[in-house]
């Protein structure tokens, strides 16, 4: 059944007793398997002994391919178990920590456990209330075409959507010493876009990392921990339809309830901080190996073509930022006291009350959005002009987010009825082994507003490349 996933694979680990090894089936995009490989060695590395002896098959490209449909049915077979950055809801592929989080060193992205310190220190640069008041992406936009229709959201003389779009220029930056893309000093701007390139994107953290209200556009994938947040709370959704217009209203809303513009920023960054520590991560891995190792109902050895790998024969062969990545992002020592409990799996009732309630968050949002003027029928005015929140408070059925009463546009409640939010239990525990029924999800994107992988099949190296900037 393993093999069955060779197919698109670009690696088969094998774990024996707390041993790593590695058979190399077909190349990654620039070297996304390396740092994949080094994170799970580090993970063994911090809980030695007690990762459980396992086999399976990793794929680092971006799109999922293990389609829930093909293995649907009285003669279906089963599934390929398959490990891979994101998700969707129409595929089975088993979401994982992307590479990134141990340093991206093609783009001079720093390993995770630093990034996240530098990211702590740009938010208090510049304080919220004292950004630009507009909404700020930056990234490859040439990637997908849900991107190259940003673009057309940029301010210019005929329009203005209180966004400011930059593409970003990999070559020239990477000639340029990447003074111009240092993700610390990006929090300068009350809002942030997030919004998915060929597949997820690796900028999600980085975005949501910022203390600015994050609008995110309509996402298709899952990385491992996005499920579990929520709209309104964590982030402002936007609609894929009406993209310039919905920004527009965004920021309008936010400008005119700075407050909860701000609590929103405020409890994403909060999460990014605390639930995405390096610590949780190395956690979240854990459980997810070791319930995905009782499922395997054969005794695993190791393949004729695996060789034996460890942190130090890595590190060796190395070399530049990679070489200092690792070093980096070493693990220094075992943790002792063992990863943290693994807290019971959403029932289907809770997690379809969950889903129920993000759905209605975002109902709220796009019916506020209607609602509003036809933004695109006009040239826009500045951000500080308009007040949504004014125009909807006839229509106080229509939402909880703050609209129900113009006259106190701060004192609004963005959803946070949520009470018992089973979906804040700890996105990085998995209950999601199960990608498709809990609370996981992944990353992509680089500067990181901008990168995009692959193809699950294109093993091409020039498209992988167009598609990863």
């Amino acid at each position: 059944m393993i093999d069955r996933a060779r197919a698109t694979a670009n690696f088969r680990l094998v774990v024996l007793r707390g041993r790593a090894y590695i058979e190399r089936i077909a190349p990654a995009f620039q070297t996304r398997d390396l740092f994949t490989i080094w994170g799970i060695l580090q993970l063994l590395r911090r809980y030695p002994g007690r990762v459980p002896d396992l086999d399976l098959m990793f794929d680092c490209v971006d799109w999922p391919v293990v389609h829930a449909d093909e293995y649907q049915g009285d003669n279906a077979t089963a599934m390929p178990p398959l490990f891979r950055y994101c998700g969707d809801n129409e595929t089975l592929d088993v979401v994982f920590p992307d590479w990134s989080f141990w340093g991206w060193a093609e783009i001079n992205i720093k390993p995770w456990d630093a990034l996240q310190k530098d990211l702590n220190e740009g938010n208090k640069k510049v304080r919220w209330i004292d950004r630009e008041p507009y909404a700020y992406w930056k990234g490859n936009p040439d990637v997908a075409a849900i991107r190259q229709e940003l673009v057309k959201c940029n301010v210019s003389s005929e329009q203005e959507w209180n966004a400011r779009i930059f593409k970003q220029d990999w070559i020239k930056e990477s000639k340029a010493g990447y003074k111009k893309s240092n993700l610390a000093s990006q929090c300068t701007h009350r809002y942030k876009i997030y919004i998915e390139g060929s597949a997820w994107s690796v900028s999600e953290k980085y975005i949501l990392a910022c203390d600015s209200m994050t609008l995110v556009i309509k996402p298709k994938y899952y990385d491992f921990f996005s499920r579990v947040l929520m709209p309104t709370q964590h982030y402002w959704p936007v609609r894929d339809d009406n993209k310039c217009g919905s920004i527009k209203y965004a920021v309008d809303w936010g400008n005119s309830h700075k407050k909860k513009a701000q609590q929103i920023g405020k409890k994403a960054s909060k999460f990014i901080q605390q639930e995405l520590s390096m610590d949780y991560i190395y956690d979240y891995m854990f459980h997810l190996l070791t319930e995905y190792a009782k499922l395997l109902r054969f005794k695993p050895t190791k393949p004729p073509e695996a060789v034996e790998v460890c942190p130090e024969s890595l590190a060796c062969q190395a070399i530049g930022r990679e070489k200092k990545f690792m070093q980096d992002s070493m693990v220094k020592s075992a943790n002792i006291a063992g990863p943290c409990n693994l807290p019971p799996p959403f029932s289907p009732d809770e997690y379809k009350k969950l889903q129920q309630r993000k759905e209605k968050s975002i109902k709220q949002v796009e019916t506020l959005d209607q609602n509003a003027p036809k933004l695109e029928e006009r040239n826009a005015s500045k951000p500080e002009d308009s007040n949504p929140g004014e125009r909807n408070a006839s229509k106080p059925e229509d939402s909880n987010l703050g609209e129900r009463n113009a006259s106190k546009p701060e004192d609004s409640n963005l959803g946070e009825r949520n009470a018992s939010k089973p979906e804040e239990r700890n996105a990085l525990k998995p209950e999601d082994s199960n990608p498709e029924e809990r609370n996981a999800s992944k990353p992509e994107d680089s500067n990181p507003e901008e990168r995009n992988a692959s193809k699950p099949k294109e093993r091409n190296a020039s498209k992988l490349e167009d598609s990863n900037r």
